[in-house]
């Protein structure tokens, strides 16, 4: 360890007592370090720095240590929306050369020529980190074979698990049909696979409660569909005058999967979104459908966009809001028969937002 060659350097130049090292030993440790530090202070008492030298071997230079410590270094693998580029990196530095102290500058080279380091423009991932918009382009340079490395010398311990295409992940991905399909990965199920030929009955829909009108009813959040859309009877049953708010639509077709759509023109209504915290109140154009079949609102990917309506699927389901993540509005159980129409008494609006 680095410190105590400093420690022992300033001890044979300079004569520095055991007083002035010990007391300087507590802004030394860190973390978990400083916590053993003062245990084994009040276990012990005051000692020579000697002592506390052999100690210090004894904690982290054993076989243990250095088995954590090479478990740690094999499962430190970055993510770009994790992990801080530089500071991932300096820790990977710090743990390869706490377990090889010794390592020579030429298989620190070595190091970065099997994990192709030297590659990467630190600076253009954090900037890549911050802002999606920028593309991180790998060299397809080869190391040079003019460089001359000692046969001695091994780096197959140095099991080294960085990979590049990590950061790439993470970025926009743009469609390309001559794109190289590489480091295919099977991706990890966030919750137990049904049986063979049972798949689909994980499905859930993503149909939820609002309010219009003081009547409650369901929208369904559909991010395939173009635009905000309802059947005409389906919207009947909650606005009885919406023939005298509605407003021309012409030059544009609709369809959906099976047949053509025939618009009657545009509704403009206030959506609420109920929630204990504090609802929401969403205003939004809605297409009126004259052959749309649905019983229930479509909340599609014009409005889904407008508000920033991000629909969660990694365990518990639920939707977001805008920029207030924290605030989650979760779908109502499935059920086989359901009642969409149902009159709220006493909607006092001024409580929403």
């Amino acid at each position: 360890m680095e410190f105590m060659k400093t420690i022992d350097a300033f001890v044979e130049d300079f004569n520095i007592p055991d007083e002035y090292i010990s007391a300087r030993l507590h802004s030394l440790f860190t973390k978990s370090a400083k916590k053993w530090y003062y245990k084994m202070r009040q276990d012990h008492g005051k000692h020579s720095w000697p002592w506390w030298k052999e100690q210090v071997i004894s904690k982290w230079e054993n076989d243990s240590w250095r088995f954590r410590m090479e478990n740690s270094f094999e499962e430190a693998i970055f993510n770009i929306e994790r992990d801080r580029p530089m500071t991932w990196f300096l820790k990977k530095k710090d743990r390869l050369t706490a377990l090889h102290p010794d390592m020579s500058d030429t298989m620190q080279t070595l190091a970065k020529k099997k994990t192709r380091i030297n590659e990467i423009n630190v600076e253009k991932v954090e900037d890549t980190k911050e802002t999606t918009d920028v593309s991180l382009h790998e060299s397809d340079s080869e190391p040079s074979e003019e460089e001359e490395v000692p046969e001695e010398l091994s780096i197959e311990n140095i099991n080294v698990s960085f990979e590049v295409t990590e950061v790439h992940t993470h970025l926009p991905q743009y469609s390309d049909e001559y794109m190289d399909l590489i480091h295919v990965q099977d991706a990890k199920m966030q919750k137990t696979k049904p049986a063979r030929g049972k798949g689909y009955t994980a499905g859930s829909s993503c149909i939820t409660n609002i309010v219009i009108n003081n009547t409650e009813a369901k929208i369904h959040l559909d991010s395939g569909a173009f635009c905000t859309c309802v059947g005409k009877d389906y919207l009947e049953k909650v606005c009885t005058n919406w023939q005298d708010k509605l407003m021309p639509i012409e030059g544009i077709t609709f369809s959906s999967a099976s047949q053509n759509m025939h618009p009657l023109g545009i509704f403009e209504v206030e959506i609420i979104l109920p929630h204990p915290a504090g609802s929401i109140r969403l205003k939004v154009e809605i297409v009126v459908m004259n052959n749309c079949t649905s019983q229930h609102f479509i909340l599609g990917n014009d409005y889904l966009n407008i508000y920033g309506i991000d629909i969660n699927n990694h365990k518990d389901r639920y939707y977001t809001m805008g920029e207030n993540k924290r605030q989650k509005f979760a779908f109502p159980p499935e059920r086989r028969e359901i009642t969409f129409i149902k009159q709220v008494k006493n909607v006092n609006k001024e409580k929403f937002v």
